[in-house]
């Protein structure tokens, strides 16, 4: 547990190093968001932040981290230097939505190479395609949800936590998840001393990107050996439940609407919202901290229960998340309060 401190305590202090760095670097760049219809912020915000973010996590990582499983390692962080190299492209200079997705398919697949994937079936090919979709849906869940100040490194903060205690919980525990869950929750509260409302910094697309493929990295990784393969993977569905149910609800918006999911942005979004309905910013993504934080604890619940009980909570989680978009498309429909 030492070892884990440390790796937070590195990358919380190169974070908070960094990101000002990385500031300074975007001004002078012109790598900056400028306001549109469909955003939030009112002035322009410098992005880079997930350079900081990203140099934070490897620093902490080589400098503290068990390179016992090196060949995992080096595949994890291959694949998220490409996704954040295709990230940092789209920050600069814009990229379409399919070379992204090209981008995050080749990162998946790098992955691959390196030994982590999905292990739920005995035919090899079937866990590679679910290896893929996973990486790629979870790295987008989490990209749709940086759309408000704070609110998706908080939540990669509060998801990269139930990972640390659920990889300590286990036995054997698992090294380097805990290791690098400990390195992204120092580097993502670092970054949010300078991202929370009103953010000064903004991580775009090269930390969106980057925290995704990590997040869905750690969802690969962790291991419940007293359990079924199916019980292993409703932990990771459950504690990445808050991103799942924003990019689930952005998805059915929008197809209801004849728009394109992944092409079309707009203030749509489970935060957007919660905004339009009388929370303030700060207080929409505190309220989906909350909701991010309760999801967690359903993931370690199933971990403890049996797998008859497992299910049935899953199946609960799910009809909740299911009725939850309906009544939001029903009250806000794409965003706006429904007028009586």
């Amino acid at each position: 547990m030492a070892n884990i401190a440390l790796i937070l305590i590195a990358a919380l202090t190169c974070s908070i190093l960094a990101t000002p760095i990385a500031r300074r670097a975007a001004l002078r760049s012109g790598v900056i968001a400028v306001p549109r219809a469909r955003d939030i912020h009112t002035t322009p915000i410098p992005l880079l932040g997930g350079t900081a973010i990203y140099v934070a996590f490897v620093v902490a990582l080589l400098l503290f981290g068990d390179l016992a499983h090196i060949r995992e390692l080096i595949g994890i962080l291959l694949g998220a230097t490409i996704v954040s190299l295709f990230g940092l492209a789209d920050d600069r200079w814009g990229m379409p939505a399919l070379l992204k997705l090209a981008g995050q398919f080749l990162a998946a697949t790098v992955l691959l190479i390196g030994g982590t994937q999905v292990q739920l079936f005995p035919w090899p090919v079937i866990n590679w395609i679910i290896t893929l979709g996973w990486v790629v849906v979870i790295t987008n869940a989490i990209n749709f949800l940086d759309n408000m100040d704070g609110l998706s490194g908080g939540v990669a903060t509060i998801a990269a936590a139930f990972f640390l205690l659920l990889a300590a919980m286990n036995e054997p525990r698992q090294v380097l998840v805990g290791a690098m869950a400990a390195a992204l929750i120092g580097a993502c509260i670092g970054f949010l001393r300078y991202n929370f409302n009103p953010a000064s910094i903004f991580m775009g697309d090269t930390g969106s990107l980057f925290i995704g493929f990590i997040l869905a990295a750690l969802a690969i990784k962790l291991r419940f050996l007293a359990n079924t393969p199916l019980v292993t993977w409703l932990v990771p569905v459950c504690v990445l439940g808050l991103p799942l149910f924003d990019l689930a609800l952005v998805f059915v918006s929008r197809v209801r609407r004849r728009v394109n999911p992944f092409t079309t942005a707009g203030k749509d979004h489970l935060s957007h919202r919660l905004h339009a309905l009388g929370l303030t910013k700060r207080e929409a993504v505190l309220t989906c901290y909350l909701l991010a934080g309760a999801s967690g604890l359903t993931g370690i619940y199933v971990t403890q229960a049996r797998p008859s009980e497992a299910y049935i909570v899953f199946a609960g989680l799910l009809t909740i998340a299911v009725g939850g978009i309906i009544w939001l498309e029903r009250i806000c429909p794409a965003g706006q309060p429904q007028r009586s």
